[in-house]
């Protein structure tokens, strides 16, 4: 929220609080949408082997390890769908498990919600198989295509059991990581690049992706079984060397390990690794968890000096504290109440925001009005929407002590100094033109929040607001 009625989140979203949202959406979407954006995912990841078989298949002479490079490069194709065109790919979706280590999502929604997504990749991975079998793609480069696909498939049921699962999780760990590394950017070509590389690892390293293998190893034996004598004899090949391609085989000796490997890389060791990491971090910065700014000092205020330009205040207000102008009493609201509870007792009480306690009083975050309005718009106003006020509250907020400056206060408030003061280490003006104090301060309005939560030793003891402060400079210039 950044405008003048409601509380601003001032610090970066982490890539953390990302996966958290990530996760929660993957699980709270309706089970068409998400079946339907499955089906899709699983095509994707079909499409992007097809791929991979045509760039690998006649290079016999050229190096292995650049080969192997070369699919892995095209093998990404996949993954960049799902995450530019959106799609619901389970090696990416165990991730969820964030939000439910997180108590955002229970554990029945979170199995509920794999297991549609698994059968969605099913769908959308066979149906690319029935139109791959239907072009008779097998049969390109004289049918050394489906002899390289044949190969594949077949390879990968030769691992024992342990070993497809530690290759499962080798696998998903890098795929997660890949997806992880695109919540740092907004930017679909930034994303893109990012999952190249996590991508054609796994892939030229020959770890285990169990939604291609729903492709892959169907693929290997609906050639075996379905191509004519004419094929292998041409290949001079015997078609019982690939007897071992069977669905039982396949599903004993990789699927489930494989599997089970990508839910223990991506949803374990990625997913709840990040997540005990910042249980901890959180644990010993404060039982409140929040971003706490330090505001500038009086001789940081006064080290920039521009000629006509004066920082002097009467020294009431220099004089006045925080605890001077805050409200003791403010409204306050419980994190368990949900939207329209919330969002009445903002409105029975003529407040556009409020600070979000616990129990014993420890801050936990703000929630505003458009956060509540927010929510019930991206459900269509529908009744029952299941959000609580703790799932919607900004978790960054920034906070401020009773001995804290109202000077100070007032400027980080109204004046971002950057904008007018724009000068580099050396202290010179930047920029290609010279505007005028005047000019420059018309600019340099603060993107900061109207309204403070005021803390000691970790308890909420008042709010301090932009009005309170307009109110008191109000009284000291009355004349």
């Amino acid at each position: 929220m950044k405008n003048s009625e409601e509380m601003t989140q001032t610090a970066p979203v982490s890539l953390y609080q990302q996966a958290e949202h990530y996760g929660k959406s993957k699980v709270v979407k309706s089970a068409w949408q998400s079946f339907g954006l499955a089906a899709f995912a699983g095509a994707f990841i079909a499409l992007a082997f097809v791929f991979y078989i045509t760039v690998t298949t006649g290079n016999d002479g050229s190096a292995w390890g650049l080969m192997r490079l070369a699919g892995g490069l095209a093998f990404s194709l996949g993954l960049m769908l799902v995450v530019i065109c959106g799609g619901e790919l389970f090696t990416s979706t165990v991730l969820s498990s964030v939000a439910w280590a997180q108590k955002l999502v229970t554990g029945r929604e979170l199995i509920k919600c794999w297991g549609r997504v698994y059968v969605g990749n099913l769908l959308g991975a066979l149906i690319m198989l029935s139109l791959i079998m239907s072009a008779r793609m097998y049969e390109l480069d004289g049918g050394q295509w489906g002899l390289n696909a044949l190969q594949i498939a077949q390879h990968k049921l030769h691992h024992t059991w342990l070993q497809a699962f530690v290759l499962g999780i080798l696998c998903n760990m890098l795929v997660c990581l890949g997806v992880w590394m695109t919540f740092s950017s907004k930017d679909a070509l930034t994303k893109a690049v990012l999952l190249m590389l996590p991508v054609a690892m796994f892939v030229s390293s020959g770890f285990e992706h169990s939604i291609a293998n729903l492709f892959m190893v169907p693929l290997g034996i609906a050639i075996s079984q379905l191509a004519q004598p004419e094929f292998f004899i041409s290949l001079g090949i015997d078609a019982a060397q690939f007897t071992d391609l069977t669905m039982s085989h396949f599903i004993i000796s990789n699927l489930i390990p494989v599997t089970l490997g990508n839910i223990v890389g991506g949803g374990v060791f990625v997913g709840l690794g990040y997540w005990l990491i910042e249980k901890s971090a959180q644990k010993i910065k404060s039982p409140l968890a929040l971003c706490v700014p330090q505001l500038e000092t009086s001789a940081q205020i006064h080290s920039i000096s521009t000629s006509g330009v004066s920082n002097k205040m009467p020294k009431t207000i220099q004089k006045l504290c925080v605890q001077d102008l805050m409200d003791t009493s403010p409204l306050t609201i419980a994190s368990e109440l949900s939207v329209y509870a919330g969002l009445a007792l903002l409105s029975d009480n003529d407040c556009r925001s409020a600070p979000v306690l616990d129990e014993n009083q420890h801050l936990l975050g703000f929630i505003s009005q458009q956060d509540l309005l927010r929510s019930l718009w991206s459900e269509e106003f529908a009744r029952g929407v299941s959000y609580k006020v703790a799932d919607l509250m900004q978790k960054e907020v920034m906070t401020l002590s009773p001995q804290d400056s109202v000077a100070e206060l007032i400027e980080l408030m109204v004046v971002d100094r950057n904008k007018l003061f724009p000068v580099n280490e050396s202290g010179i003006l930047t920029g290609n033109t010279f505007k005028s104090y005047e000019e420059r301060l018309r600019c340099a309005s603060a993107d900061k929040p109207s309204v403070f939560p005021v803390v000691e030793r970790g308890l909420l003891c008042g709010v301090i607001t932009r009005e309170a402060i307009a109110r008191k400079v109000c009284d000291i210039y009355k004349v």
